[in-house]
């Protein structure tokens, strides 16, 4: 039992294989300095070449210190794995400024695709309505915000020696798409204000003015007045809110299409099997099975489910008809059978015992 154990624990800690790909990035890379630049023709490459890896970055205090639960990161991992782009990793960290840099020149170096993902993005105080639908869509500060802990556009420009410019046409959107808040009933866009200021400064973009500004800020939803800023041709900056983040990523997955090698799904499969079985008890075969199709870049996993009588095994990789090749012999050797979600098994003994 104990060397079952260890078996099982050896597979278990295994890093997630890349499935034949090693990032585009990673083939370049070299060492970051605090004050390097990329060059202009080097981000207008990264803008365009094929996405393999992906990277994420969640930025905030409030995820931190337990204030907020970040949900942001699980959508994008189901969104990596669904256009077959493999997800090296997610990051978190607070709102500080050469973490925040420091996280962002490494991860446009060493991925193709990066995320960052801010703890909010509106106007809670102005009530600011991001598609004029009349519903109040903001919360607390943080990200890239109004106020003065909103520092991620500041943070990334500074990593890439990059001024910060107000977007004409991300803030003609504004004027058109938001509202004032009631409070703020004498609010105008003509006079000055504090509160004007701070709406500004959500048009503040990192900007390279020695490429075409299209592709460094894009308008993927007509409905919303945010846009994605994309920084050094990888990093695309999205703020926190849930619904705001998911439907912009679901905006740019047209964009993303063409770079993409077995997009909508075809690039990556996962084959789930349900297994009364202990871990322990098919660690063994598992191993042996995890050796047999490394080979073909399928991964073996194995996850135990606390408070229930079964457990789950699952294949992952790219070999869609070698997979499918293998399923006999997999519920065979787990005592199990192929399931399209963990809880279908569970459903049947529990009519079982019902019965």
């Amino acid at each position: 039992m104990s060397a079952r154990l260890t078996q099982l624990t050896r597979h278990l800690s295994r890093p997630l294989l890349n499935y034949g790909h090693t990032s585009a990035a990673a083939v370049a890379r070299t060492t970051i300095g605090a004050s390097i630049m990329s060059s202009p023709s080097a981000a207008e490459a990264r803008s365009k070449r094929m996405i393999h890896t992906a990277g994420c970055i969640i930025i905030g205090d409030e995820v931190l210190g337990g204030k907020t639960v970040d949900t942001n990161s699980a959508h994008f991992a189901k969104y990596c794995f669904l256009l077959g782009m493999n997800l090296k990793r997610i990051e978190v960290i607070g709102d500080d400024a050469a973490e925040i840099g420091e996280a962002a020149r490494r991860m446009s170096e060493n991925y193709d695709f990066v995320v960052t993902r801010q703890a909010d993005l509106i106007d809670s105080h102005s009530n600011a309505d991001v598609n004029g639908s009349g519903r109040d869509v903001g919360i607390h500060d943080g990200g890239i915000g109004p106020t003065h802990d909103d520092i991620t556009y500041e943070s990334i420009a500074k990593a890439f020696n990059l001024p910060l410019k107000l977007h004409d046409d991300t803030l003609r959107r504004m004027k058109a798409l938001s509202k004032p808040h009631p409070s703020q009933k004498n609010f105008s866009w003509d006079v000055p204000s504090a509160a004007l200021d701070a709406k500004l400064r959500m048009v503040r973009l990192p900007i390279d003015e020695s490429r075409d500004e299209k592709s460094q800020v894009l308008f993927v939803d007509d409905s919303l007045w945010v846009p994605i800023s994309v920084v050094n041709g990888n990093i695309h900056i999205l703020p926190g809110i849930p619904r705001l983040f998911t439907q912009l990523l679901d905006g740019l997955k047209p964009l993303l299409t063409p770079r993409l090698e077995n997009p909508e799904g075809k690039g990556v499969y996962r084959i789930l099997f349900s297994t009364p079985m202990a871990e322990s008890e098919v660690a063994g075969y598992l191993t042996k099975l995890a050796a047999e199709v490394e080979p073909k870049g399928v991964k073996v996993g194995s996850y135990p489910r606390w408070g229930r009588s079964r457990n789950s095994v699952t294949l992952v990789g790219k070999d869609k008809d070698y997979m499918e090749s293998l399923v006999p012999q997999i519920e065979k050797g787990v005592d199990g059978v192929r399931v399209e979600k963990e809880e279908d098994a569970d459903e049947s003994e529990d009519e079982e015992k019902r019965s």
